[in-house]
Formats: structure tokens, sequence, C-alpha cells
């Protein structure tokens, strides 16, 4: 029998790295190729980050393109449907919702490019990129440079101290690192939880202990 070959496949492809590796300049570069090729863009950003436009998505060199500011990926489905190709910026804003979105659109035909962190400054998976990754048919690992020693750097180091996990900044806060020049943060607010959690957990059991001998 002759294989019947499906027109119009969907992807998803995902540009992941550090802060400062020019994730987004690949995303806008992409995406320019696409209006090139005179095809239906669509091209979003999360709300929370607004560091240098409202309604664009802007790299750290200062290259710009217009994108739909959204407050989640739900929104993304509605506002792709006559689109071909599907651009999402900042994608570690966003929550375990996205993975679904880019299976939905891609499965509708549509080539899906998602750029964000694969690594927040604990050095730590940054969903939902890992499982963005896992189901991506092109994946691309973009690499800074050492602000230390200039080696290709892969983390995001967080020059403040502040334990929240999302923080927003660009170069005022956050520098790119080699596995040799980065330092992890303390974790002692993460100690003290899983500590505070052996502990009640203790209490209880030596409560059901006491029961028991009574």
């Amino acid at each position: 029998m002759i294989p019947i070959i499906q027109r119009n496949t969907g992807w998803i492809e995902v540009v992941c790295g550090c802060m400062f590796s020019g994730k987004s300049e690949e995303l806008i570069r992409r995406l320019r190729r696409a209006m090139i090729a005179r095809q239906k863009v669509a091209i979003f950003k999360p709300a929370i980050d607004n560091r240098y436009s409202e309604d664009h998505i802007v790299s750290h060199s200062d290259n710009k393109i217009p994108s739909q500011v959204i407050s989640s990926a739900e929104e993304i489905l509605q506002a792709s449907l006559e689109s071909h190709v599907v651009g999402i910026d900042e994608a570690q804003f966003f929550d375990a919702s996205l993975i679904d979105v880019c299976l939905k659109l891609s499965n509708m035909g549509k080539r899906v490019i998602v750029a964000g962190l694969d690594m927040d400054y604990r050095g730590m998976p940054f969903e939902p990129i890992p499982h963005l990754l896992a189901i991506a048919e092109y994946i691309t690992k973009m690499q800074a440079i050492c602000v230390v020693c200039g080696n290709p750097a892969s983390f995001t180091y967080r020059t403040i101290q502040d334990s929240d996990r999302v923080v927003i900044g660009a170069a005022n806060i956050y520098e790119a690192r080699c596995r040799n020049c980065y330092i992890p943060p303390p974790a002692e607010e993460a100690s003290v939880a899983s500590n505070g959690k052996e502990k009640s957990a203790g209490k209880k059991k030596k409560k059901k202990k006491k029961k028991v001998k009574a």
C-alpha cells in the first residue's frame, strides 16, 4: 500500500537557554522569516513581562516585534485560529496549561515556536519548558557569554537576595554564568520548609506511639 502523506502537519519548536542567550532574538528572527513567506503569524507574550515594552517582544539587543499581551495560555487558542505560525515568548511565566495549548495548536497543523528559560535562578528546571522540550519536534539550546570568565554560559545568576522564584528584571539583577562561575543561592528556605514538614510528621508519629503504649 502507498503510505498516506498528511499535508500541513504542525509541529513544536522550543528555543531555550539562560538569560541573555538570545532566545527572544531567535524567536523574532524565525517569526519575521515566516512573515516574509506571507504566512499569517500570531505572536504572544505574558502580561507580567513589561520590562521593555507593553505590546512588543523586545530582545536585549533592542530588536522587537509587535505581540499580543495575554494573562493565560488559554487565550492563545482562540486568538490563533486563523494563523499558520504561533510565537510565544517568555513561556516560563505561563502555567502547565501551555503544554496542552501547544499540543492542540500543533495538532491543528500550526507551527508553534516557544521561547523561554529552561532553568530558574536556582539552576532547577523551569516548568513548563522541560515538558515542552520532551514533546517538541525541534529544540534549540542557546548559550550566553559568562560575565566572569567569558566561557559559554547556560546558567542564570541572580545578583540580589530574593527567595521568590519569579522576579522580573534584566541586567540590573541577573547575569549569565558558566557552570564553573555559577553560584547556587543558599537553600535555607527550602530546607526550613522540608524540616518543618519532617518535624510535624515526627510529632504525629510520636503521638501515635504514645497512644499505643497507653
